[in-house]
C-alpha cells in the first residue's frame, strides 16, 4: 500500500480523528443528552486516526485513479470538424 497523501495532511487527520474521538467521548459520558450522533463520530473518528497513522486515504486513492487514463492512450479532448467541411 504506497502512501498518497502528505506528513502534513497526516499529522491534520490524526489532530481531526483524536478531537473527533474525544468529543464523541465526552458527549457520550452526559447523561440525559441524545447521544445517537456517536457511534458515527467515533467510527469517522477512528476512520481519520488510522489514515494518517498509515498515511493513505482510500478515497483520495479512487479519486486519483478516476482522474488519470488507465488504457495507457493520451487522448485529444479538442475535436477534429476537418470532415465536417461543407
Amino acid at each position: 500500500m504506497k502512501s498518497n497523501i502528505g506528513t502534513i495532511n497526516a499529522m491534520l487527520r490524526i489532530t481531526a480523528g483524536l478531537s473527533m474521538l474525544t468529543f464523541a467521548t465526552i458527549r457520550a459520558a452526559k447523561r440525559g443528552e441524545d447521544s445517537s450522533m456517536h457511534p458515527i463520530m467515533v467510527v469517522i473518528g477512528a476512520l481519520k486516526v488510522a489514515e494518517g497513522i498509515t498515511r493513505y486515504c482510500p478515497l483520495t486513492a479512487v479519486c486519483e485513479e478516476l482522474m488519470y487514463e488507465s488504457d495507457g492512450k493520451e487522448e485529444d479532448w479538442e475535436q477534429d470538424f476537418t470532415e465536417f467541411e461543407i
